[in-house]
């Protein structure tokens, strides 16, 4: 465990934003309109990376793009943590060793309520589609829960992806700072996307909280929010073919005139 990590020399690494100015445009309107629709549309959840590195001035690079991202008065509430190389394997094999371990796993308690105590429709009819149509991919049946559990736990070595990415926010914040958080986090992965590289959010570590505090040395004032995996993404693994439904813009929109 490394708590006092020594910060990495990256000067120089910085990106030169363009004019944050409201009339500054880069590109033409119908290229620049294209670009950044492809970058949100085509984004998925990469639940396999290639072993092939992300130089950290790539991360820095995503990372400072992100941070023009939209928060309440400007509170900016994000916290993150680099994980590469061996300290991504330290806190994977901490959180596994937990994970599989069924006395030590049932005793967890989640930071915060991500998902509702009660799922109703048709939330909880999206989420068992997705579940079941991943796993369908993968062959696993249902009921193998020896399958899905080695499954699930691919999460906590960020599917393999080089770049773990762990995120906290003060507890001194109230519930509107995760809305920035969400902000953030899009654009983070956009960012990634344009980059061509993929990504893959991940509530999956905020059980194990208590393990990352400690392997991370991060203070009792901060809250782990998400765990996230960044890398390029192996096109031969066929979960990465999931492509998951998105209701119609008349689903869930009504125009007021």
């Amino acid at each position: 465990m490394t708590c006092s990590p020594l910060p990495p020399d990256l000067s120089g690494t910085s990106p030169s934003h363009p004019d944050r100015s409201p009339g500054a445009v880069p590109l033409a309107a119908r290229p620049l309109r294209q670009a950044v629709d492809w970058a949100i549309v085509s984004r998925r959840s990469v639940r396999a990376f290639l072993p092939t590195p992300v130089d950290l001035a790539e991360v820095h690079a995503i990372l400072d793009v992100a941070r023009h991202a939209a928060s309440g008065m400007n509170t900016q509430p994000w916290r993150v943590h680099v994980l590469m190389g061996s300290a991504k394997e330290r806190l994977s094999a901490a959180i596994a060793a937990v994970d599989n371990d069924a006395d030590a796993a049932a005793a967890l308690a989640e930071p915060y309520h991500y998902y509702p105590l009660e799922w109703v429709s048709p939330y909880v009819d999206r989420r068992r589609k997705v579940g079941w149509d991943l796993y369908g991919l993968l062959g696993i049946a249902r009921g193998d829960k020896a399958r899905m559990h080695a499954q699930h736990g691919r999460n906590y070595h960020f599917f393999d992806a080089p770049v773990g990415l762990i995120f906290t926010v003060s507890r001194a914040l109230a519930a509107g700072s995760l809305l920035d958080y969400g902000m953030f986090l899009q654009s983070l992965m956009v960012a990634a996307r344009a980059r061509g590289l993929g990504t893959c959010p991940q509530v999956a570590f905020t059980r194990f909280h208590a393990v990352i505090h400690a392997e991370l040395c991060i203070p009792a004032t901060e809250m782990v929010v998400c765990g996230m995996g960044l890398g390029h993404a192996d096109p031969a693994r066929i979960e990465n073919t999931l492509v998951t439904e998105r209701e119609s813009v008349e689903s869930f929109t009504t125009y007021h005139a």
